[in-house]
């Protein structure tokens, strides 16, 4: 049995509010911390540790996958790192050189 179109309405209509209460909770309830230290330096920080817990744990589970070639991803690491620094801290542009030099490694080493 297919539900009303009154139905369907109201359960869009109560998922939109949720999703917009969920979505801007956040927002209203930061306004007010937006000057705080903690803030300020998490905003700072955050990022990078995200993006080494990741690396850590990208380089740990290949090591488990692939043995006798953890030299290319400690390589390919250094590269992406060089690359970010060096080329004016472009993410995109460091993520791309970093994979290619990753899988060329793999591939003709």
């Amino acid at each position: 049995m297919t539900p009303s179109l009154g139905y369907l309405l109201a359960v869009l209509a109560i998922v939109f509010l949720i999703d917009l209460g969920l979505r801007g909770i956040p927002f209203i309830l930061l306004e007010p911390l937006r000057e705080s230290r903690f803030v300020r330096t998490m905003g700072a920080w955050m990022p990078a540790g995200i993006l080494f817990v990741l690396a850590a744990v990208t380089l740990h589970s290949h090591a488990a996958a692939v043995t006798g070639k953890g030299w290319a991803a400690l390589l390919a690491s250094a590269i992406t790192i060089a690359v970010h620094l060096l080329g004016g801290r472009r993410m995109m542009l460091s993520i791309a050189v970093g994979t290619v030099s990753y899988v060329a490694l793999l591939a003709f080493a």
